[in-house]
């Protein structure tokens, strides 16, 4: 009988080789791994992992890029909604996932597997993330989570592993690190409880500068175009080339808390210098250029995307539908933002738009009115206040 075609989502860490040996040896199945660039891997990068693959006995390799991809479908509306988990954190994995899941999904329909395989254990959000997405992308076809079935520890994968003569660094595994376009995600022992911190070692950039730099980030229509002097043609260049200079002050670097899509807390180490960056500019530029009910109505429905992303749901038809407004938002968000890098946080200095509606041809905030009289004012607040003010006089009694 000719063995079952399964696509694995494969990395080459810990969890995806075990589960190309257990999906080869243990259940006798033709492998085909797909490893998903979304801006993480360097070329050597992905020529390791291409030869671990091989060396695990499967049948094919391949390696699907897709980071203007995640940009186009995903990260710029995180930007355009100024998008923060909890007020922390940028969605790094979460955003991700959903696209190396797509594009795991279109791989096999490609190929006409009869299974689809990935990593996840049994306690986090990416195994809801992969599974909804290939429940409706991909009806019929089994989907296999060997690590998450066989509830596996690290210390039984490891243990597997060398019975089956695989040689890596067993040590390094025990963080569990996912580096991509928009930040880098750690978890380790100490994020499994609700005080340590990590140690530095296990931060993948260490902390190398600390005179304070200027850098200056301009946006159009919502989209990061220059850094400094340097114009790039998309943002998936402009965002790298941000976090080398960033990074190294140690910025962007948290643990975020929070809830996860099965109903338990969990911890996270993430370091993200560009995308906290990018999101705070933009925000500032933003509350520059922006009416007041349009940055109101924005962080309703951003903050509401944000989590739906979290949760899996970046296939839901609503998604496109507050895209379209949150694109729509940013036909005036353009201009330069000035910042100062610091060791472990940054400033926003300032702004220049030529969309400022901070302008003092209609008054200056504290100082000066010019676009009303005193009047005007005094006529304004009694109308504004009526309600409030006629609630309290047939009230009144009710306060004695």
């Amino acid at each position: 009988m000719k063995p079952k075609k399964v696509v694995l989502a494969f990395s080459g860490g810990l969890d995806t080789t075990y589960c190309a040996i257990y999906l080869h040896k243990i259940l006798g199945m033709e492998v085909h791994a797909v490893t998903v660039q979304t801006g993480g891997f360097t070329p050597e990068d992905l020529k390791q992992i291409e030869s671990r693959a091989q060396a695990l006995g499967v049948a094919s390799f391949r390696v699907v890029d897709v980071t203007q991809q995640y940009y186009n479908t995903c990260i710029r509306f995180l930007i355009y909604g100024n998008v923060l988990k909890n007020g922390t954190y940028p969605l790094s994995v979460s955003a991700e996932r959903m696209n190396q899941a797509i594009a795991v999904a279109e791989y096999a329909q490609q190929i006409n597997a009869d299974a689809v395989a990935h990593g996840s254990t049994g306690a986090g959000n990416d195994q809801v993330r992969f599974d909804m997405v290939f429940q409706s992308m991909l009806p019929g076809v089994e989907i296999i989570t060997p690590i998450r079935d066989q509830r596996l520890s690290r210390e039984a994968e490891i243990a597997f592993l060398k019975e089956n003569g695989v040689d890596m660094d067993f040590a390094k595994a025990a963080y569990s690190i996912n580096k991509g376009l928009w930040g880098t995600s750690v978890g380790g022992k100490e994020t499994l409880t609700s005080r340590q911190p990590l140690p530095e070692s296990a931060w993948p950039t260490q902390i190398s500068k600390s005179t304070p730099e200027a850098v200056s980030l301009r946006f159009e229509k919502g989209a990061l175009k220059a850094v400094n002097d340097q114009t790039f043609d998309h943002p998936t260049e402009a965002i790298p080339f941000l976090q080398e200079l960033a990074q190294p002050f140690g910025i962007g670097r948290d643990i975020h808390v929070g809830d996860t899509i099965i109903g338990i807390k969990g911890r996270v180490g993430f370091e993200a210098a560009a995308p906290l960056l990018i999101i705070k500019a933009h925000h500032l530029l933003e509350k520059h250029t922006l009416t007041k009910w349009q940055l109101h109505w924005k962080e309703q429905l951003a903050a509401w995307y944000g989590n739906w992303l979290h949760e899996g749901q970046m296939l839901d038809p609503t998604m496109r539908n507050i895209e379209r407004f949150l694109e729509d938002t940013q036909q005036t968000v353009s201009g330069t933002v000035f910042c100062t890098l610091h060791p472990y946080r940054f400033t926003l200095d300032g702004i220049e738009s030529p969309h400022d509606l901070m302008n003092d041809r209609f008054g200056s905030y504290g100082e000066m009115n010019t676009g009303w009289t005193g009047d005007d004012v005094r006529g304004f607040a009694r109308i504004f206040g009526n309600q409030t003010s006629i609630y309290h006089k047939i009230n009144a009694l009710g306060h004695e």
